[in-house]
């Protein structure tokens, strides 16, 4: 009881050492991807979610899924909460997306402009090779998983609350 009531109280000092350096280098993603393939996954949900122009042109732009490291948040999912199968499809996706784009446009998926890579992306989706679709449906959903629960976007586009509703107890009724 006492080992667990000490561990407890130096659990504290111990996690706030903690930086995401320290956290990507001993994390279980170091072998999952090569540095190559984080940059393409990057670019990849930058295409899936680009940077756009606010409606407000004193709010600036809206940032991409790459300035949200939503890229980091994908490849921990696939490395933390999808089974073997999951996984080597994610790994065999990359190879798969620079050769629908040197096919489709004869450069590289990282030296193609947006248009491009859209279309690549759309080629991918139609695709009936094996792993490829799969691998696009993946990247795709947990982009926007990713994105939507991002800070920024819960903070200043869908304004959450932590504890939602209000109670108003003199509100004029309408008749």
């Amino acid at each position: 009881m006492a080992t667990a009531v000490g561990g407890l109280a130096v659990l504290p000092s111990w996690a706030t050492r903690w930086t995401p350096e320290s956290l990507r280098a001993t994390g279980p993603m170091g072998g999952l991807i090569s540095s190559a393939e984080t940059n393409l996954l990057a670019e990849l949900v930058e295409t899936i979610i680009p940077a756009t122009p606010a409606t407000d042109p004193s709010k600036g732009e809206i940032p991409g899924a790459k300035a949200l490291n939503v890229h980091q948040f994908v490849q921990k999912m696939v490395a933390d909460c999808y089974d073997k199968a999951a996984q080597d499809t994610f790994r065999k996706g990359f190879t798969a997306l620079d050769e629908v784009a040197k096919a489709t446009g004869g450069k590289s998926f990282l030296e193609t402009d947006a248009a491009g890579r859209l279309n690549v992306l759309k080629q991918m989706q139609q695709s009936t090779v094996p792993g490829q679709k799969e691998f696009l449906s993946l990247v795709k959903n947990l982009t926007i998983r990713g994105y939507m629960n991002s800070e920024y976007v819960m903070t200043n586009l869908t304004h959450y609350e932590m504890v939602p509703g209000r109670y108003k107890g003199c509100v004029p009724v309408a008749g």
